[in-house]
Protein backbone atom coordinates (compact mmCIF):
# COMPACT_ATOMS: atom_id res chain seq x y z
CA UNK A 1 0.00 0.00 0.00
CA UNK A 2 1.30 3.49 -0.74
CA UNK A 3 0.26 7.07 -1.33
CA UNK A 4 0.34 6.32 -5.06
CA UNK A 5 -3.34 5.37 -4.86
CA UNK A 6 -4.26 8.84 -3.62
CA UNK A 7 -2.17 10.46 -6.37
CA UNK A 8 -3.59 8.34 -9.19
CA UNK A 9 -7.18 8.90 -8.05
CA UNK A 10 -6.62 12.67 -8.14
CA UNK A 11 -4.55 12.93 -11.32
CA UNK A 12 -7.17 11.11 -13.40
CA UNK A 13 -9.55 14.02 -12.73
CA UNK A 14 -7.19 16.77 -14.00
CA UNK A 15 -8.62 16.65 -17.57
CA UNK A 16 -12.04 17.41 -16.14
CA UNK A 17 -10.72 20.48 -14.31
CA UNK A 18 -9.17 21.73 -17.55
CA UNK A 19 -12.46 21.14 -19.37
CA UNK A 20 -14.27 23.22 -16.77
CA UNK A 21 -11.87 26.15 -17.19
CA UNK A 22 -12.02 28.92 -19.81
CA UNK A 23 -8.48 28.59 -21.23
CA UNK A 24 -8.73 31.28 -23.92
CA UNK A 25 -6.37 34.20 -23.04
CA UNK A 26 -8.45 36.60 -25.19
CA UNK A 27 -11.67 35.75 -23.35
CA UNK A 28 -13.17 38.14 -20.81
CA UNK A 29 -13.68 35.15 -18.51
CA UNK A 30 -10.17 33.69 -18.98
CA UNK A 31 -9.36 31.51 -15.97
CA UNK A 32 -12.98 30.94 -14.85
CA UNK A 33 -13.78 27.34 -13.84
CA UNK A 34 -17.57 27.74 -13.83
CA UNK A 35 -18.48 26.24 -17.21
CA UNK A 36 -22.17 26.99 -16.65
CA UNK A 37 -21.24 30.68 -16.53
CA UNK A 38 -18.58 31.17 -19.21
CA UNK A 39 -19.54 28.42 -21.69
CA UNK A 40 -23.19 27.40 -21.37
CA UNK A 41 -24.22 30.88 -20.17
CA UNK A 42 -27.06 29.48 -18.05
CA UNK A 43 -25.75 31.18 -14.88
CA UNK A 44 -25.79 34.94 -14.33
CA UNK A 45 -22.76 35.03 -12.00
CA UNK A 46 -19.63 32.88 -11.62
CA UNK A 47 -19.45 30.41 -8.72
CA UNK A 48 -16.52 31.57 -6.58
CA UNK A 49 -16.00 28.11 -5.10
CA UNK A 50 -14.94 26.82 -8.53
CA UNK A 51 -11.70 28.82 -8.42
CA UNK A 52 -10.53 26.34 -5.79
CA UNK A 53 -9.54 24.12 -8.73
CA UNK A 54 -6.28 26.04 -9.14
CA UNK A 55 -4.79 24.14 -6.20
CA UNK A 56 -5.02 20.57 -7.56
CA UNK A 57 -3.71 21.89 -10.90
CA UNK A 58 -0.74 23.53 -9.17
CA UNK A 59 -0.06 20.36 -7.17
CA UNK A 60 -0.12 18.30 -10.36
CA UNK A 61 2.44 20.64 -11.94
CA UNK A 62 4.83 21.33 -9.07
CA UNK A 63 5.16 17.85 -7.65
CA UNK A 64 7.29 17.84 -4.52
CA UNK A 65 10.04 15.18 -4.25
CA UNK A 66 8.12 12.73 -2.00
CA UNK A 67 5.27 12.56 -4.53
CA UNK A 68 7.67 12.50 -7.48
CA UNK A 69 9.08 9.19 -6.23
CA UNK A 70 5.55 7.81 -6.03
CA UNK A 71 4.19 9.02 -9.36
CA UNK A 72 6.73 9.25 -12.15
CA UNK A 73 6.77 11.69 -15.05
CA UNK A 74 5.28 9.08 -17.36
CA UNK A 75 2.28 8.76 -15.02
CA UNK A 76 1.87 12.51 -14.62
CA UNK A 77 1.95 14.39 -17.95
CA UNK A 78 1.24 17.69 -16.16
CA UNK A 79 4.43 17.75 -14.11
CA UNK A 80 6.47 20.94 -14.69
CA UNK A 81 4.15 21.94 -17.53
CA UNK A 82 4.34 25.70 -18.05
CA UNK A 83 0.98 25.85 -19.83
CA UNK A 84 -0.77 24.44 -16.76
CA UNK A 85 1.10 26.96 -14.62
CA UNK A 86 -0.33 29.73 -16.80
CA UNK A 87 -3.84 28.32 -16.35
CA UNK A 88 -3.30 28.41 -12.59
CA UNK A 89 -2.21 32.06 -12.78
CA UNK A 90 -5.29 32.86 -14.85
CA UNK A 91 -7.52 31.10 -12.33
CA UNK A 92 -6.09 33.08 -9.41
CA UNK A 93 -6.49 36.40 -11.24
CA UNK A 94 -10.06 35.57 -12.26
CA UNK A 95 -10.85 34.83 -8.59
CA UNK A 96 -9.47 38.28 -7.72
CA UNK A 97 -11.31 40.14 -10.49
CA UNK A 98 -14.67 38.40 -10.01
CA UNK A 99 -14.77 38.87 -6.22
CA UNK A 100 -16.87 41.48 -4.44
CA UNK A 101 -15.10 44.68 -3.42
CA UNK A 102 -14.78 43.36 0.13
CA UNK A 103 -12.99 40.26 -1.17
CA UNK A 104 -15.81 37.76 -0.64
CA UNK A 105 -17.42 35.62 -3.33
CA UNK A 106 -20.73 33.97 -4.14
CA UNK A 107 -21.48 30.28 -4.35
CA UNK A 108 -25.16 29.58 -5.08
CA UNK A 109 -26.75 33.00 -5.57
CA UNK A 110 -25.67 36.60 -6.21
CA UNK A 111 -24.60 38.68 -3.19
CA UNK A 112 -24.43 35.50 -1.11
CA UNK A 113 -20.94 36.28 0.23
CA UNK A 114 -20.54 32.63 1.22
CA UNK A 115 -18.07 31.96 4.01
CA UNK A 116 -17.29 28.41 2.86
CA UNK A 117 -16.70 29.28 -0.80
CA UNK A 118 -14.65 32.36 0.15
CA UNK A 119 -12.42 30.33 2.49
CA UNK A 120 -12.01 27.28 0.23
CA UNK A 121 -11.02 29.39 -2.77
CA UNK A 122 -8.72 31.74 -0.81
CA UNK A 123 -6.81 28.81 0.69
CA UNK A 124 -6.51 27.21 -2.75
CA UNK A 125 -5.38 30.43 -4.48
CA UNK A 126 -2.82 31.32 -1.80
CA UNK A 127 -1.34 27.82 -1.79
CA UNK A 128 -1.29 27.59 -5.60
CA UNK A 129 0.32 31.05 -5.81
CA UNK A 130 3.27 29.80 -3.78
CA UNK A 131 3.50 26.42 -5.51
CA UNK A 132 3.96 27.91 -9.00
CA UNK A 133 6.21 30.74 -7.82
CA UNK A 134 3.75 33.42 -8.97
CA UNK A 135 4.65 37.10 -8.48
CA UNK A 136 1.64 39.42 -8.60
CA UNK A 137 0.83 42.47 -6.47
CA UNK A 138 -2.78 42.21 -7.68
CA UNK A 139 -3.07 38.69 -6.30
CA UNK A 140 -1.45 39.61 -2.98
CA UNK A 141 -3.81 42.57 -2.54
CA UNK A 142 -6.71 40.23 -3.26
CA UNK A 143 -5.48 37.74 -0.64
CA UNK A 144 -5.28 40.49 1.99
CA UNK A 145 -8.70 41.90 1.08
CA UNK A 146 -10.31 38.46 1.34
CA UNK A 147 -8.48 37.63 4.59
CA UNK A 148 -9.65 40.95 6.05
CA UNK A 149 -13.23 39.96 5.25
CA UNK A 150 -12.83 36.47 6.75
CA UNK A 151 -11.33 37.81 9.99
CA UNK A 152 -14.64 39.21 11.19
CA UNK A 153 -17.11 37.01 9.32
CA UNK A 154 -19.54 34.58 10.99
CA UNK A 155 -22.34 32.58 9.34
CA UNK A 156 -25.71 31.12 10.22
CA UNK A 157 -25.48 27.51 11.31
CA UNK A 158 -22.49 25.96 13.06
CA UNK A 159 -20.28 24.40 10.38
CA UNK A 160 -16.99 23.50 12.05
CA UNK A 161 -15.20 22.66 8.81
CA UNK A 162 -15.76 26.22 7.53
CA UNK A 163 -14.23 27.76 10.66
CA UNK A 164 -11.25 25.40 10.49
CA UNK A 165 -10.74 26.49 6.87
CA UNK A 166 -10.93 30.17 7.88
CA UNK A 167 -8.29 29.64 10.57
CA UNK A 168 -6.02 27.91 8.05
CA UNK A 169 -6.58 30.70 5.48
CA UNK A 170 -5.55 33.34 8.01
CA UNK A 171 -2.47 31.33 8.90
CA UNK A 172 -1.39 30.85 5.26
CA UNK A 173 -2.04 34.45 4.19
CA UNK A 174 -0.56 35.80 7.43
CA UNK A 175 2.72 34.01 6.77
CA UNK A 176 2.69 34.81 3.04
CA UNK A 177 2.01 38.53 3.54
CA UNK A 178 3.73 38.79 6.95
CA UNK A 179 0.69 40.32 8.70
CA UNK A 180 0.49 39.64 12.44
CA UNK A 181 -3.19 40.62 12.71
CA UNK A 182 -4.14 37.55 10.71
CA UNK A 183 -2.25 35.32 13.14
CA UNK A 184 -4.10 36.83 16.09
CA UNK A 185 -7.43 36.31 14.30
CA UNK A 186 -6.36 32.77 13.49
CA UNK A 187 -5.77 32.04 17.17
CA UNK A 188 -9.20 33.41 18.09
CA UNK A 189 -10.88 31.27 15.44
CA UNK A 190 -9.04 28.15 16.67
CA UNK A 191 -10.06 28.87 20.26
CA UNK A 192 -13.68 29.19 19.16
CA UNK A 193 -13.50 25.93 17.21
CA UNK A 194 -11.88 23.99 20.06
CA UNK A 195 -14.61 25.21 22.42
CA UNK A 196 -17.12 23.49 20.12
CA UNK A 197 -15.40 20.10 20.20
CA UNK A 198 -17.48 17.61 22.19
CA UNK A 199 -16.18 15.33 24.92
CA UNK A 200 -16.48 12.48 22.38
CA UNK A 201 -14.02 14.23 20.05
CA UNK A 202 -16.23 15.42 17.18
CA UNK A 203 -16.93 18.89 15.83
CA UNK A 204 -20.56 19.90 15.11
CA UNK A 205 -22.00 20.29 11.62
CA UNK A 206 -25.44 21.90 11.90
CA UNK A 207 -25.54 20.59 15.48
CA UNK A 208 -24.78 16.96 14.60
CA UNK A 209 -21.85 14.64 13.93
CA UNK A 210 -20.81 13.89 10.36
CA UNK A 211 -17.67 11.68 10.20
CA UNK A 212 -16.85 12.86 6.66
CA UNK A 213 -16.78 16.57 7.40
CA UNK A 214 -14.90 15.81 10.63
CA UNK A 215 -11.99 14.51 8.53
CA UNK A 216 -11.83 17.89 6.75
CA UNK A 217 -11.81 19.78 10.06
CA UNK A 218 -9.06 17.46 11.29
CA UNK A 219 -7.08 18.04 8.07
CA UNK A 220 -7.09 21.81 8.70
CA UNK A 221 -6.21 21.44 12.39
CA UNK A 222 -3.31 19.11 11.57
CA UNK A 223 -1.93 21.68 9.10
CA UNK A 224 -2.25 24.45 11.70
CA UNK A 225 -0.47 22.35 14.31
CA UNK A 226 2.23 21.47 11.80
CA UNK A 227 3.11 25.13 11.15
CA UNK A 228 2.66 26.32 14.73
CA UNK A 229 2.75 23.43 17.25
CA UNK A 230 0.29 23.96 20.10
CA UNK A 231 -0.55 21.73 23.08
CA UNK A 232 -4.30 22.41 22.91
CA UNK A 233 -4.39 21.65 19.20
CA UNK A 234 -2.49 18.43 19.79
CA UNK A 235 -5.02 17.34 22.42
CA UNK A 236 -7.92 18.13 20.08
CA UNK A 237 -6.29 16.22 17.21
CA UNK A 238 -5.62 13.18 19.41
CA UNK A 239 -9.25 13.12 20.50
CA UNK A 240 -10.51 13.48 16.92
CA UNK A 241 -8.22 10.75 15.56
CA UNK A 242 -9.21 8.37 18.36
CA UNK A 243 -12.87 8.89 17.44
CA UNK A 244 -12.53 8.72 13.64
CA UNK A 245 -10.48 5.52 13.85
CA UNK A 246 -13.78 3.77 14.56
CA UNK A 247 -15.50 4.88 11.35
CA UNK A 248 -13.57 3.23 8.52
CA UNK A 249 -15.87 0.34 7.66
CA UNK A 250 -14.61 -3.25 7.27
CA UNK A 251 -14.66 -2.92 3.46
CA UNK A 252 -12.62 0.32 3.53
CA UNK A 253 -15.56 2.65 2.88
CA UNK A 254 -16.22 5.60 5.16
CA UNK A 255 -19.25 7.52 6.43
CA UNK A 256 -22.67 7.57 4.86
CA UNK A 257 -26.26 8.35 5.66
CA UNK A 258 -25.96 7.78 9.41
CA UNK A 259 -23.94 11.02 9.66
CA UNK A 260 -25.69 14.34 10.27
CA UNK A 261 -24.92 15.54 6.73
CA UNK A 262 -25.14 12.20 4.87
CA UNK A 263 -21.66 12.43 3.35
CA UNK A 264 -19.13 9.81 2.29
CA UNK A 265 -16.36 12.41 2.57
CA UNK A 266 -12.87 11.32 3.50
CA UNK A 267 -9.98 13.80 3.62
CA UNK A 268 -6.76 11.85 4.25
CA UNK A 269 -4.12 14.58 4.46
CA UNK A 270 -4.59 15.34 8.15
CA UNK A 271 -3.99 11.72 9.08
CA UNK A 272 -0.66 11.68 7.21
CA UNK A 273 0.45 14.87 9.00
CA UNK A 274 -0.66 13.68 12.44
CA UNK A 275 0.80 10.26 11.68
CA UNK A 276 4.27 11.75 12.07
CA UNK A 277 3.70 11.87 15.84
CA UNK A 278 0.52 9.77 16.24
CA UNK A 279 0.90 6.39 14.43
CA UNK A 280 -2.78 5.53 15.04
CA UNK A 281 -3.69 8.14 12.43
CA UNK A 282 -1.80 6.28 9.70
CA UNK A 283 -3.83 3.13 10.29
CA UNK A 284 -6.99 5.09 9.44
CA UNK A 285 -5.58 5.96 6.01
CA UNK A 286 -4.33 2.40 5.49
CA UNK A 287 -7.84 1.02 6.06
CA UNK A 288 -9.31 3.58 3.66
CA UNK A 289 -6.62 2.90 1.04
CA UNK A 290 -7.61 -0.79 1.06
CA UNK A 291 -11.14 0.29 0.10
CA UNK A 292 -9.86 2.81 -2.46
CA UNK A 293 -7.89 0.05 -4.17
CA UNK A 294 -11.09 -2.02 -4.41
CA UNK A 295 -13.11 0.86 -5.88
CA UNK A 296 -15.11 1.61 -2.73
CA UNK A 297 -14.46 5.36 -2.62
CA UNK A 298 -17.42 7.57 -3.50
CA UNK A 299 -17.63 9.51 -6.77
CA UNK A 300 -17.16 13.26 -6.33
CA UNK A 301 -16.63 13.99 -10.01
CA UNK A 302 -19.23 16.75 -9.96
CA UNK A 303 -18.67 20.17 -11.54
CA UNK A 304 -19.11 21.99 -8.22
CA UNK A 305 -17.52 19.69 -5.60
CA UNK A 306 -14.78 17.87 -7.47
CA UNK A 307 -11.96 20.07 -6.16
CA UNK A 308 -12.04 19.44 -2.41
CA UNK A 309 -10.85 15.85 -2.48
CA UNK A 310 -8.34 16.32 -5.30
CA UNK A 311 -6.03 18.71 -3.48
CA UNK A 312 -6.39 16.76 -0.25
CA UNK A 313 -5.54 13.46 -1.98
CA UNK A 314 -2.52 15.00 -3.70
CA UNK A 315 -1.26 16.47 -0.43
CA UNK A 316 -1.72 13.09 1.28
CA UNK A 317 0.33 11.46 -1.50
CA UNK A 318 3.00 14.16 -1.25
CA UNK A 319 3.31 13.83 2.54
CA UNK A 320 2.81 10.07 2.71
CA UNK A 321 4.68 8.58 5.67
CA UNK A 322 6.84 5.67 4.54
CA UNK A 323 7.37 4.02 7.93
CA UNK A 324 3.94 2.83 9.05
CA UNK A 325 2.69 0.65 11.92
CA UNK A 326 0.92 -2.63 11.08
CA UNK A 327 -2.86 -2.43 10.85
CA UNK A 328 -4.16 -4.52 13.73
CA UNK A 329 -7.68 -5.98 14.14
CA UNK A 330 -10.09 -3.78 16.07
CA UNK A 331 -11.58 -5.02 19.32
CA UNK A 332 -15.01 -6.64 19.09
CA UNK A 333 -17.08 -4.38 21.30
CA UNK A 334 -19.93 -1.90 21.41
CA UNK A 335 -19.14 1.81 21.25
CA UNK A 336 -21.91 4.16 22.33
CA UNK A 337 -21.52 7.82 21.38
CA UNK A 338 -24.39 9.39 23.29
CA UNK A 339 -23.74 12.98 22.20
CA UNK A 340 -23.33 12.01 18.55
CA UNK A 341 -26.28 9.62 18.69
CA UNK A 342 -24.30 6.79 17.06
CA UNK A 343 -23.74 3.19 18.13
CA UNK A 344 -21.06 0.92 16.66
CA UNK A 345 -21.47 -2.75 17.57
CA UNK A 346 -18.78 -5.28 16.56
CA UNK A 347 -19.42 -8.98 17.14
CA UNK A 348 -17.24 -11.73 15.68
CA UNK A 349 -17.48 -11.22 11.89
CA UNK A 350 -20.33 -8.67 12.04
CA UNK A 351 -20.31 -4.88 12.44
CA UNK A 352 -23.25 -2.49 12.88
CA UNK A 353 -23.07 1.31 12.47
CA UNK A 354 -26.35 2.91 13.54
CA UNK A 355 -27.65 6.43 14.08
CA UNK A 356 -29.99 6.86 17.04
CA UNK A 357 -31.01 10.45 16.28
CA UNK A 358 -31.89 9.68 12.65
CA UNK A 359 -34.53 7.04 13.31
CA UNK A 360 -32.21 4.04 13.31
CA UNK A 361 -30.48 4.50 9.94
CA UNK A 362 -27.74 1.85 9.78
CA UNK A 363 -25.08 0.00 7.83
CA UNK A 364 -24.49 -3.69 8.61
CA UNK A 365 -21.34 -5.58 7.54
CA UNK A 366 -20.62 -9.31 7.52
CA UNK A 367 -17.20 -10.80 6.79
CA UNK A 368 -15.84 -7.38 5.73
CA UNK A 369 -18.61 -6.86 3.18
CA UNK A 370 -21.64 -4.59 3.29
CA UNK A 371 -24.64 -6.82 3.93
CA UNK A 372 -27.28 -4.10 4.23
CA UNK A 373 -27.54 -0.32 4.19
CA UNK A 374 -30.91 0.90 5.47
CA UNK A 375 -32.28 4.46 5.74
CA UNK A 376 -35.72 3.57 7.09
CA UNK A 377 -39.27 3.37 5.80
CA UNK A 378 -40.50 6.03 3.38
CA UNK A 379 -44.17 6.72 2.63
CA UNK A 380 -45.30 8.69 -0.43
CA UNK A 381 -48.75 10.25 -0.30
CA UNK A 382 -51.16 10.90 -3.18
CA UNK A 383 -50.33 14.61 -2.79
CA UNK A 384 -46.67 13.86 -3.55
CA UNK A 385 -45.40 14.51 -0.02
CA UNK A 386 -42.92 12.01 1.44
CA UNK A 387 -42.85 10.97 5.10
CA UNK A 388 -39.55 9.51 6.34
CA UNK A 389 -38.06 8.21 9.58
CA UNK A 390 -34.50 9.44 9.01
CA UNK A 391 -34.70 13.16 9.80
CA UNK A 392 -32.71 14.27 12.85
CA UNK A 393 -34.79 14.44 16.04
CA UNK A 394 -34.66 13.57 19.73
CA UNK A 395 -36.24 10.11 19.43
CA UNK A 396 -37.06 7.78 22.31
CA UNK A 397 -34.31 5.16 22.56
CA UNK A 398 -33.86 1.93 24.47
CA UNK A 399 -30.46 0.24 24.34
CA UNK A 400 -30.13 -3.29 25.68
CA UNK A 401 -27.37 -5.89 25.61
CA UNK A 402 -28.70 -7.52 22.43
CA UNK A 403 -31.00 -4.93 20.96
CA UNK A 404 -31.82 -1.30 20.24
CA UNK A 405 -35.25 0.26 19.77
CA UNK A 406 -36.06 3.75 18.49
CA UNK A 407 -39.48 5.33 18.19
CA UNK A 408 -40.99 8.68 17.38
CA UNK A 409 -42.85 10.70 14.78
CA UNK A 410 -42.01 10.52 11.09
CA UNK A 411 -41.23 13.80 9.34
CA UNK A 412 -41.89 15.35 5.94
CA UNK A 413 -38.89 15.14 3.63
CA UNK A 414 -37.44 18.45 2.44
CA UNK A 415 -37.94 18.20 -1.32
CA UNK A 416 -38.54 21.77 -2.43
CA UNK A 417 -37.80 22.25 -6.13
CA UNK A 418 -37.42 25.73 -7.60
CA UNK A 419 -39.79 26.94 -10.27
CA UNK A 420 -39.08 29.73 -12.73
CA UNK A 421 -41.13 32.07 -10.56
CA UNK A 422 -39.16 31.00 -7.46
CA UNK A 423 -35.91 31.83 -9.23
CA UNK A 424 -37.18 35.24 -10.31
CA UNK A 425 -38.28 36.06 -6.74
CA UNK A 426 -35.00 34.75 -5.31
CA UNK A 427 -32.99 36.89 -7.71
CA UNK A 428 -35.02 39.96 -6.74
CA UNK A 429 -34.34 39.22 -3.07
CA UNK A 430 -30.63 38.60 -3.81
CA UNK A 431 -30.27 41.91 -5.64
CA UNK A 432 -32.12 43.95 -2.98
CA UNK A 433 -32.20 42.53 0.55
CA UNK A 434 -29.27 40.23 -0.24
CA UNK A 435 -26.96 43.18 -0.87
CA UNK A 436 -27.29 44.23 2.78
CA UNK A 437 -28.27 41.05 4.65
CA UNK A 438 -26.83 38.00 2.83
CA UNK A 439 -26.66 36.00 6.06
CA UNK A 440 -30.40 36.47 6.60
CA UNK A 441 -31.14 35.08 3.13
CA UNK A 442 -28.80 32.16 3.80
CA UNK A 443 -30.48 31.44 7.15
CA UNK A 444 -33.94 31.38 5.53
CA UNK A 445 -32.74 28.96 2.82
CA UNK A 446 -31.12 26.73 5.46
CA UNK A 447 -34.42 26.46 7.32
CA UNK A 448 -36.22 25.65 4.08
CA UNK A 449 -33.75 23.07 2.76
CA UNK A 450 -31.63 21.74 5.64
CA UNK A 451 -32.53 22.32 9.28
CA UNK A 452 -35.67 21.59 11.27
CA UNK A 453 -38.33 18.90 10.98
CA UNK A 454 -42.07 19.09 10.30
CA UNK A 455 -43.83 16.08 11.87
CA UNK A 456 -45.91 13.84 9.61
CA UNK A 457 -49.09 12.05 10.86
CA UNK A 458 -47.32 8.70 11.20
CA UNK A 459 -45.41 7.17 14.10
CA UNK A 460 -42.65 4.60 13.78
CA UNK A 461 -40.75 2.13 15.88
CA UNK A 462 -37.60 0.34 14.77
CA UNK A 463 -36.15 -2.59 16.71
CA UNK A 464 -32.81 -4.22 15.96
CA UNK A 465 -32.06 -7.48 17.74
CA UNK A 466 -28.93 -9.63 17.64
CA UNK A 467 -29.37 -13.39 17.17
CA UNK A 468 -25.77 -14.46 17.52
CA UNK A 469 -24.15 -12.52 14.67
CA UNK A 470 -27.39 -12.33 12.65
CA UNK A 471 -29.46 -9.17 12.90
CA UNK A 472 -33.26 -9.02 12.98
CA UNK A 473 -34.87 -5.70 12.02
CA UNK A 474 -38.51 -5.05 12.91
CA UNK A 475 -40.18 -1.87 11.65
CA UNK A 476 -43.62 -0.74 12.71
CA UNK A 477 -45.56 2.24 11.34
CA UNK A 478 -48.82 3.41 12.94
CA UNK A 479 -51.27 5.60 11.05
CA UNK A 480 -54.79 6.82 11.76
CA UNK A 481 -55.55 6.12 8.11
CA UNK A 482 -53.69 4.60 5.15
CA UNK A 483 -55.97 6.12 2.51
CA UNK A 484 -53.55 8.88 1.56
CA UNK A 485 -50.51 6.57 1.26
CA UNK A 486 -49.69 5.85 -2.36
CA UNK A 487 -46.43 3.90 -1.96
CA UNK A 488 -44.12 2.56 0.76
CA UNK A 489 -40.59 1.19 0.79
CA UNK A 490 -37.07 1.19 2.20
CA UNK A 491 -33.92 2.34 0.40
CA UNK A 492 -30.27 2.08 1.31
CA UNK A 493 -29.24 5.65 0.57
CA UNK A 494 -32.25 7.93 1.07
CA UNK A 495 -31.58 11.47 2.28
CA UNK A 496 -34.10 14.27 2.74
CA UNK A 497 -32.13 17.46 3.31
CA UNK A 498 -29.95 19.49 0.97
CA UNK A 499 -26.19 19.05 1.47
CA UNK A 500 -23.82 19.84 -1.38
CA UNK A 501 -21.50 16.91 -0.64
CA UNK A 502 -24.25 14.30 -0.13
CA UNK A 503 -26.10 12.08 -2.62
CA UNK A 504 -22.88 11.00 -4.30
CA UNK A 505 -22.61 7.49 -5.70
CA UNK A 506 -20.79 4.79 -3.76
CA UNK A 507 -20.72 1.12 -4.75
CA UNK A 508 -22.50 0.01 -1.56
CA UNK A 509 -25.64 1.78 -2.79
CA UNK A 510 -26.20 -0.92 -5.43
CA UNK A 511 -28.88 -2.74 -3.49
CA UNK A 512 -32.55 -3.19 -4.38
CA UNK A 513 -35.34 -0.93 -3.18
CA UNK A 514 -37.69 -2.85 -0.86
CA UNK A 515 -41.28 -2.13 -1.90
CA UNK A 516 -44.08 -2.61 0.64
CA UNK A 517 -46.84 -0.85 -1.28
CA UNK A 518 -48.92 -4.02 -1.70
CA UNK A 519 -48.65 -4.72 2.01
CA UNK A 520 -49.90 -1.20 2.86
CA UNK A 521 -52.87 -1.52 0.50
CA UNK A 522 -53.93 -4.71 2.28
CA UNK A 523 -54.03 -3.00 5.69
CA UNK A 524 -57.30 -2.17 7.42
CA UNK A 525 -57.95 1.20 9.06
CA UNK A 526 -55.95 1.47 12.30
CA UNK A 527 -53.87 -1.62 11.52
CA UNK A 528 -50.08 -1.05 11.76
CA UNK A 529 -47.59 -1.78 9.01
CA UNK A 530 -45.07 -4.31 10.37
CA UNK A 531 -42.02 -5.40 8.41
CA UNK A 532 -39.54 -7.94 9.81
CA UNK A 533 -36.29 -9.04 8.20
CA UNK A 534 -33.23 -11.03 9.30
CA UNK A 535 -29.78 -10.42 7.85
Amino acid sequence: MSGELFARAALQEIPKLLTLQDRNPHSATYGCFDRNYWHYKVADFPCGMSQEFVWPLALAVDVDPPLATTVGVADNPYRQNETIREYVRAGILFAARSAHRDGSCDDYFPNERALGATAFSLLACAEAYQLIGMQSEEALLFFRRRADWLMHREESGRLSNHHALVALCLDVVGRLCKIDNYISARNQRIAQLLSWQTSEGWFPEYGGFDPGYDTLTLSCLARLHQTRPDAQLETAIRSSVSLLANFVHPDGSFGGEYGSRNTYNFFPHGFEIAGGWLPEALSINDRFLAGLREGRAPCYSDDRIIGHHLWNYLLAARDYVIERPPTTPRSRERIELREAGVVIDRRDDAELYQSLNKGGVFKFFREERLALSDTGISLRTHRGKIAVTHLIDNYTREIGADGISIRGAMGWAKQKQTTSLDLIILRMVNLTLGRFAPNLVRMLLQKLLITGKKPAPFRFERRLHWNGTALTITDRIDAASWRDVEAAGIGGDQTSIYVAMSRTFQRGQLQPWLDFTAKVRALKEGEPLIVERTV
